[in-house]
């Protein structure tokens, strides 16, 4: 039997329905899987690249956080001096004094013997010329005992200290004991801080800086040439200049360092010792600081130098502020001399 072209037709209908719920599970599994493909492999993606770039990324929290919290260390050790001799110094400073007893060679080669950083005779219990003649005795008695000899005993008068009136009235008891007072200029300070404090291998990229309560000091050698620098010391607010304009000027003049010059900061002074006491580890001579941030002032004199110390970081770029334990802008005086 021929059948006709309509029943041809009504059998491929039929066939073609039949086929139809057969595949349609199927074809609707496809859908999904190609679904979940297109939506989860681009998302897949931008979390992968998420991680590689923070990975990378210098500024993530998490390498900030780590060398933030992290202390780090200065690991450079001065040749020792051989065949020295005991010599003092002392430091007629605009708070107090500081002393210094050194083992010096005739290669100027040092290392401290001992150090009082202000702690044995403050200007504020030297009432009358007799407490002021009677307190150095004292205090010149204690080098002997460490067996320096009188005529390798010095004293400095710092630049930010001959401001204060006090400082005329023991620099004259001095004079009529027999010592010789040394005055300074900033200019003088600068270059005894940068000889003292900056080792021989890191003087052509690095600079030197010296935060007192008078004045502040920043030097630098620049092809054989010294280049120093004064800026207000941390007890500028007793003279009522507001902390921006300190920090400006900071900035401004500490941004003339050469960047070839700014691989290390070594740092001192009295606020400079006050933030290094704070995490010294141990013993150690050399403390890296921790950037500005990471302190909180105890006084108006530490919040100031801080401000100061933040203009330094802020103009260089420098990540590395290293202080000295051991030295004192008046031990550079003592290697400038000739005996």
């Amino acid at each position: 039997m021929r059948l006709k072209p309509a029943g041809i037709f009504i059998i491929i209908l039929i066939i073609a329905g039949l086929a139809y719920f057969v595949i349609k599970p199927r074809l609707a599994e496809v859908r999904k899987e190609n679904s979940a493909e297109i939506n989860t492999t681009p998302a897949s993606r931008d979390n992968d690249s998420r991680d590689k770039d923070s990975s990378n990324n210098k500024n993530s929290p998490e390498a900030t956080r780590g060398s933030d919290s992290e202390g780090r260390e200065f690991n450079y050790t001065p040749e020792k001096p051989e065949n020295g001799t005991l010599r003092g110094v002392v430091e007629l400073g605009a708070t107090g004094f500081n002393s210094f007893v050194i083992n010096m060679d005739n290669q100027k080669r040092w290392e401290i013997v001992s150090k009082d950083f202000g702690e044995s005779l403050a200007y504020e219990g030297l009432a009358t010329t007799e407490d002021i003649r009677a307190g150095l005795k004292k205090y010149i008695a204690g080098m002997f005992d460490k067996g320096v000899a009188k005529n390798n005993i010095h004293f400095v008068i710092s630049s930010g200290a001959q401001k204060e009136p006090k400082t005329t009235i023991i620099s004259n008891e001095l004079k009529k004991m027999g010592y010789v007072v040394n005055n300074v200029t900033p200019q003088q300070e600068a270059k005894f801080g940068l000889r003292a404090t900056v080792p021989p291998s890191f003087a052509d990229n690095s600079f030197m800086v010296d935060i007192g309560s008078g004045n502040t000091k920043v030097s630098w050698d620049e092809n054989g040439s010294l280049k120093t620098m004064e800026l207000p010391g941390a007890k500028y607010y007793e003279k009522g200049t507001a902390d921006e304009q300190v920090y400006n000027e900071v900035k401004t003049q500490a941004g003339k360092i050469p960047e070839g010059k700014r691989n290390v900061g070594f740092i001192i002074g009295g606020v400079p010792f006050t933030l290094a006491k704070q995490h010294r580890k141990g013993e150690e001579r050399y403390t890296v600081l921790k950037a500005p941030a990471s302190y909180k002032a105890a006084d108006k004199k530490m919040a100031s130098g801080l401000n100061i110390y933040k203009g330094f970081v802020d103009a260089t770029s420098t990540d590395t502020f290293v202080f000295d334990w051991d030295t004192n802008f008046t031990i550079g005086f003592l290697l400038s001399l000739n005996k």
